[in-house]
């Protein structure tokens, strides 16, 4: 009987630990979780710059660099409210003076010349990571 007594003792003590444990686990990831809400992953990150950073280079055509620019507008007009995902576009694409822009749904824009190639630089935010500002210089030799 006395064996039974402290078999049961024993038990009951096992089963207290691993509640503790598991309710410590559990609050652990739920603090986990509300630290981690306001950053983006590394995956996140990269799937947002890839958007952009897919136009980047030196002869750039101006069909793509149109394309660039809706892909921008768009982006601007989905995060209208988080400012850390906006984009401006600095831009000399009529071969004057560079202006900058930022994009949104009622915003014009000077659409690139097809005949013509340019150059597109993508500048990341060193706090987030994040594409922040796209330059665009137009080429000065047109395409044959």
């Amino acid at each position: 009987m006395e064996n039974a007594s402290k078999a049961l003792i024993i038990a009951g003590a096992i089963l207290l630990a691993i509640l503790i444990i598991s309710l410590g686990i559990m609050i652990y990831q739920q603090a986990a979780g509300v630290v981690n809400s306001d950053s983006m992953s590394e995956v996140d990150i990269s799937s947002f710059n890839t958007r952009f950073t897919q136009y980047q280079g030196e002869n750039i055509r101006g069909a793509q660099v149109n394309a660039l620019l809706e892909q921008v507008r768009q982006n601007n007009v989905t995060y209208q409210d988080d400012t850390s995902r906006q984009v401006a576009i600095k831009s000399t694409l009529t071969g004057g003076a560079a202006t900058e822009n930022t994009l949104t749904g009622s915003s014009t824009y000077t659409r690139a010349g097809t005949g013509t190639t340019y150059k597109v630089e993508c500048a990341m935010d060193e706090d987030t990571g994040l594409v922040d500002v796209i330059t665009i210089t137009a080429n000065i030799s047109k395409i044959n």
